[in-house]
């Protein structure tokens, strides 16, 4: 019996093929896109995105504190892979850095399900200058997109002005998520 990971601490594989289908339908190419992940980069997303943009050729900026940068040995082997496909990593605590000409900016909740209570306060507080905003928009590309797993918290790891701008394309990567699982589905049930 086929086993798949929809979604793990560690990694959300699931997701990945939603979000670079997303990429792909709006720019044309995954290769030389520059994409930035903001707030916690060594949960289940930042660690998928690393991978996934190392190796299908993306640049990949982990944009957030540095007690919150991804384990040194997962980036060291996106690195390496990297290194092969075209694509960089790079680990930033800037924001302006992080943000600057960026054609992807994602996010995703700063706490997880699972965690204690107690977390929210102190992650919200640390993680705060790495909210998605129109001012993080505005030192990426003009023609930047916005993106998030779901579900967001509107007003912490995003702003209302950004999920339901121009730039948002959260909705068509829901979509995509759907379309992608049934995919999935569909080519281990053979």
């Amino acid at each position: 019996v086929p086993v798949c990971n929809g979604l793990t601490d560690e990694f959300h594989p699931t997701q990945m093929l939603a979000d670079m289908l997303t990429i792909e339908e709006k720019f044309g190419t995954l290769k030389n896109i520059r994409f930035t992940y903001m707030g916690d980069a060594r949960n289940n997303m930042g660690n998928s995105l690393m991978v996934l943009c190392a190796k299908m050729g993306l640049h990949f900026t982990a944009c957030a504190p540095k007690e919150l940068f991804p384990a040194e040995e997962l980036v060291e082997e996106c690195r390496k892979i990297a290194a092969e496909t075209g694509a960089t990593i790079r680990l930033t605590e800037d924001v302006n850095e992080g943000t600057k000409d960026a054609d992807v900016l994602y996010t995703d909740i700063w706490v997880s399900m699972g965690e204690p209570d107690e977390v929210w306060e102190s992650r919200i507080n640390l993680l705060k200058p790495y909210q998605i905003n129109a001012a993080a928009m505005a030192n990426a590309q003009p023609t930047a997109i916005f993106m998030h797993c779901l579900p967001a918290y509107r007003g912490i790891d995003v702003t209302d002005e950004v999920m339901e701008s121009e730039q948002s394309v959260v909705w068509d990567q829901g979509e995509n998520r759907m379309h992608s699982i049934k995919g999935i589905l569909a080519a281990v049930a053979r």
